[in-house]
């Protein structure tokens, strides 16, 4: 009989990779050890269950859940969602995995007589459906958005379970998968399938190794169809990495699988800047865009962004009064961000042509004590301590460290007419006003997430400004920066310099 020397090498690879898991298996693994006595593989499965690290018994916030096949990738997934969670490039995630009896009968979804135990996918997938899932859903604080990962025979059954119970996961991710298995049966049950996963919104990632090893595995085929048959709503990506073997290749899909899975996750909001502000009539500003452009949808006259809205540049111009609207389309909808800026035309601010009697070298501050969640009334209030906020201020080093407030005040002087962005960021609450004409709002109890920011027209002179400002306990920060006509092309803020700060004496 003539034998196919290249699916006996990749049956031969899959099977030493095999023991490497079992070996893993007599290792320790984060996390909590449980088990289910499953009445459909009538055995009893282990399984690892790692919570997220910031997870409190008794909260009553729910995660995403990514389930693992094959106990030696659960310590190494661990790892890598954690490195990504810290990047903000996916959130907090219970890590279920699955340890081993018998890869070859739960993962492969047909019977070869060289392989005696193969073919019992179906019910695998069932005992996921029926019993594993149910019980982490009941048992963890699980939100039911799943994520399943699986290399090797287990891409194989992650391929499966997408067009067999395509409702039980969110994301899948085949990490170098054995598709030559059966005559590359997966690929033709796949292409029988695949117009049943239309408008299911779900994420398929495959991974494999560069060269005769990525037709080896027998994935071109898949990659093909995918091309040619991929419904709308299945979002996927196959890529083939270099200088990789089959089991080093796991690293770089679970992070990239993972990345992919998150598209377009972030912990902040969407921020364009300038966020709002003053149009001067046939004097058109831009609206700038610092990050990936290409999930964030944009509107210029109220409406909300969908995914058919044009995609944010960027550089986008705005040549009068206008409702800016941004939303970021992440790959889960949960995820979405959107941002809203309203643009008014007007005229230059009038500007004083002196700091009346005000000095240069920075702005008066005064200094209060109370607690308080949001910004108080300070002009009911009396100073505990007042001075210059010159280039030795630090808010850091003030009498408390929690539990304060401040209120800066001065003269800002302008030396070039044009348009002006202020941007403010604070931990916890600020304002920030022009004369009586409150241009940022960043009040509250919050960290020091995004800056908000305002453009508007001055002209040469002298302006009256006023910063509000509390820290109720934890971290504590003010920043206010701006950006000059002449540095309006650089898109760069800096602080205001102390020379164009006038204060009383």
């Amino acid at each position: 009989m003539k034998t196919n020397t290249r699916i006996t090498l990749a049956l031969l690879v899959t099977l030493a990779f095999s023991l490497l898991h079992h070996r893993a298996a007599a290792q320790d693994l984060p996390g909590k050890r449980d088990s289910i006595t499953s009445a459909v593989l009538k055995e009893k499965r282990i399984i690892q269950v790692v919570l997220p690290r910031n997870y409190k018994p008794g909260s009553k916030e729910k995660y995403d859940v990514l389930y693992v096949l094959d106990d030696g990738n659960t310590r190494t997934i661990n790892n890598v969602q954690q490195f990504i969670e810290d990047e903000a490039y996916m959130p907090p995630t219970i890590i279920v995995g699955v340890l081993n009896t018998d890869r070859n009968r739960d993962f492969l979804p047909t019977h070869v007589a060289d392989t005696k135990t193969s073919g019992g996918a179906d019910k695998f997938l069932q005992f996921f459906k029926d019993e594993l899932i149910p019980y982490v859903n009941k048992t963890y604080p699980s939100n039911g958005d799943n994520t399943i990962f699986g290399h090797s025979f287990g891409g194989v059954f992650v391929t499966y379970a997408l067009i067999t119970e395509p409702q039980l996961f969110k994301s899948y991710i085949a990490a170098d998968p054995s598709y030559w298995w059966d005559s590359g049966i997966m690929v033709k049950m796949t292409a029988a399938k695949l117009a049943s996963l239309a408008d299911l919104d779900k994420t398929f990632y495959i991974s494999g190794r560069e060269g005769e090893a990525f037709s080896g595995m027998g994935i071109p085929p898949m990659e093909d169809l995918l091309k040619k048959a991929a419904p709308k709503g299945l979002t996927w990506k196959v890529i083939a990495y270099p200088d990789e073997t089959h089991g080093s290749v796991r690293l770089k899909s679970m992070y990239d699988g993972l990345k992919f899975s998150y598209a377009g996750y972030r912990t902040n909001g969407v921020s364009f800047h300038p966020m709002s502000g003053i149009v001067l009539k046939d004097k058109p500003i831009k609206v700038w865009y610092f990050e990936d452009t290409t999930k964030v949808r944009y509107t210029t006259d109220g409406t909300e962004p969908t995914a058919a809205s044009p995609l944010i540049r960027p550089n986008n111009i705005i040549t009068g009064p206008t409702t800016f609207k941004a939303k970021l389309f992440a790959s889960r909808d949960r995820y979405n961000k959107a941002a809203t800026g309203t643009f008014k035309e007007g005229t230059y601010l009038p500007a004083a042509p002196d700091a009346g009697g005000m000095k240069q070298g920075g702005f008066n501050y005064a200094y209060y004590e109370g607690t308080w969640d949001k910004l108080p009334d300070f002009s009911k209030l009396s100073p505990v301590k007042t001075g210059i906020a010159d280039s030795t201020f630090d808010i850091n080093k003030m009498p408390r460290q929690d539990n304060f407030g401040l209120l800066i005040t001065g003269q800002l002087e302008v030396k070039q007419d044009g348009y002006y962005v202020f941007l403010l960021n604070s931990d916890d609450g600020s304002k920030f006003y022009i004369g009586n004409q409150l241009l940022i709002d960043d009040d509250g109890l919050h960290g020091d997430g995004d800056y908000k920011s305002y453009i508007l027209p001055l002209q040469k002179g002298f302006y009256p400004i006023r910063i509000a400002y509390f820290q109720k306990d934890g971290g504590r920060s003010l920043n206010l920066t701006y950006i000059t006509p002449f540095t309006m092309s650089f898109k760069r803020s800096s602080p205001i310099p102390l020379w164009l700060q006038y204060g009383a004496r």
